[in-house]
């Protein structure tokens, strides 16, 4: 949770894949600012190959491209905005948001987080790291994640659990290099992004069940928001 909080259950909700797709569907407008073509605009060949790997409608997928870039005549402007604060029992919190109107947007952001903290910018953000994020599987056998680390350029790795995918933890600025980096180590690539990773998470052992609750309800409020991409938790695991 240290590093991107993801609710329980989020898949199975009926609703989870839409909200995944408009999410998308803004980093990849944001990104196509910087050019239409993903293979001379890393930030949106990274965002396109996680699009493409939740299956997005390719007319999905291209209709974001073109709007991004200015090629439909239609003006998009999302602004990217960080709310930094905490949970409920003084667990850090970094929400990052996509707002086509930040006028709506720091409203909600304060009725939410009236169960926990709103600080100002610079109150939390100093305790994260900010990262890029691989999460990469195994694609021949014997695989080595210490080894791929080392040979792509990655600063470290945390080895998967039951699933077997490993998170590879990079420079902010080598995010695209070392997600080429790593299929001619042996490992697929699954998702690359960047991301806030928490310096000191707290143990959620050391929360009592009911505290662990009321952060996640929190959590979950929060993440259910149009305007947010994502929600960085000071919590480990």
């Amino acid at each position: 949770m240290g590093a991107q909080w993801k609710a329980k259950h989020k898949d199975l909700a009926a609703n989870a894949k839409g909200r995944l797709f408009g999410k998308l569907a803004k980093e990849i407008m944001v990104a196509a600012r910087g050019g239409a073509d993903p293979g001379s605009n890393s930030r949106l060949r990274l965002v396109v190959e996680q699009a493409r790997k939740v299956s997005m409608p390719k007319e999905t997928l291209d209709r974001a491209i073109k709007k991004g870039a200015g090629l439909t005549g239609e003006a998009v402007h999302f602004e990217h905005v960080i709310y930094e604060g905490f949970a409920p029992h003084q667990v850090a919190v970094m929400v990052e948001c996509l707002t086509d109107n930040v006028n709506r947007t720091a409203p909600q952001m304060r009725v939410l987080f009236r169960k926990g903290q709103l600080g100002t910018s610079g109150s939390v953000s100093w305790d994260f790291d900010h990262v890029g994020m691989i999460e990469a599987e195994p694609a021949t056998a014997g695989a080595d994640p210490e080894v791929a680390a080392i040979e792509a350029g990655a600063q470290d790795f945390e080895p998967g659990a039951e699933d077997g995918v490993t998170l590879f933890l990079t420079e902010a600025t080598d995010l695209d290099l070392v997600s080429r980096a790593l299929p001619a180590q042996g490992f697929s690539v699954l998702s690359a992004k960047l991301a806030y990773k928490a310096k000191n998470p707290i143990d959620p052992a050391n929360l009592s069940a009911e505290h662990l609750e009321e952060v996640e309800a929190f959590l979950a409020e929060i993440d259910a928001n149009d305007d947010v991409q994502n929600v960085y938790v000071g919590l480990a695991g």
